[in-house]
This record gives structure tokens, C-alpha cells and sequence, in this order.
């Protein structure tokens, strides 16, 4: 989701108008509810720092608006809680197979997801198995989802060697 409709969300989530957000984080009485809408409409994206004014004023954390790198912990949770809200996610305690200790699981509400999720595992399980190989498995990452399913449309995997008998 873009850091505007994440702005809109959450607005109408605290029950402002675009001209009450504007004016709280300091816009003319003229502008306010223009350069909010602006943010919103994806025409204009807010600086860092307006980005945390924004986030003071709807009372949420900044990492709640602006656009997550996922390479930090705390940018991957807040794609979970985003896909929560588009998909539905369930969370399960799942046991590891040392049982030393419970892991999470997580299921959407989707079967196009899930069922990607499963053809990802797969081809950990392949990568892992020594079925294919590293460059194998990054071409299908890398073409996904143009290399997913039974039939893809792009080839990324070597064919095998034919055999005669």
C-alpha cells in the first residue's frame, strides 16, 4: 500500500477530515485540506519529516506510514499487519521437528497466496534436496510469477538431460 492511502486510512480510521489533519500538522487554513489530499491522491509524497508529523498528529507509529524497506524487523511486521488487512492472516503454533521450542506459522485468507506458498516451499525443499540448483532457484525467485505453476510461461529451470534406452 502507498504511503497516501496509508495516510487515508488511518485519517478516516481517527475520524479527520484532510482539512483537520493539514491544519494539525501546520498547513495554511487555504491549503490544508488541498495539500493533504495531495499526499493522499499519491500526487505529492510527504518528506521525512513531514512523514513524522503526520505520524505525531494520527497519534500511530511513523513505521506505520512510510514505505517499509523489509530488511528490518519492524518493516516486516508492519507488511504483515498490512496484509492482514487485505488478506486475513491466521497465525498458528507450529512444533519444530527438534522440539526444543514451538515456531509460528502464518495462513491467509487466499488460496492464490497459500498455494504460491506452497510452490515457494517446494522449491526450498528441491533447493535444499540438491534438485536444483542455487541459479536454478534464483531464476525462479527472480521470474516469479511468470515461472510459477505447472506450466509456466518462462522457462528457469535447464531442462533435464534426455535419456535413451
Amino acid at each position: 500500500m502507498a504511503i497516501g492511502e496509508r495516510i487515508k486510512r488511518i485519517r478516516n480510521f481517527r475520524k479527520l477530515t484532510q482539512k483537520e489533519l493539514g491544519l494539525a500538522i501546520g498547513f495554511d487554513e487555504n491549503t490544508a485540506d488541498v495539500r493533504v489530499a495531495q499526499y493522499e491522491s499519491g500526487t505529492r509524497t510527504p518528506k521525512e519529516d513531514m512523514l513524522q508529523k503526520i505520524a505525531e498528529v494520527l497519534d500511530v507509529n511513523y513505521r506505520s506510514i512510510y514505505e517499509p524497506t523489509l530488511y528490518a524487523a519492524e518493516d516486516v511486521m508492519y507488511t504483515f499487519f498490512e496484509l492482514d488487512e487485505h488478506y486475513g492472516i491466521q497465525i498458528y503454533d507450529t512444533p519444530r521437528d527438534d522440539d526444543s521450542s514451538e515456531n509460528l506459522s502464518i495462513n491467509f485468507d487466499s488460496r492464490l497466496i497459500n498455494d504460491s506458498l506452497a510452490e515457494w516451499q517446494q522449491h526450498k525443499k528441491d533447493l535444499a534436496d540438491g534438485v536444483i540448483s542455487k541459479a536454478e532457484y534464483m531464476e525462479w525467485k527472480l521470474n516469479w510469477p511468470q515461472s510459477a505453476g505447472k506450466s509456466p510461461t518462462k522457462q528457469w529451470r535447464k531442462p533435464p538431460p534426455e535419456t535413451h534406452i
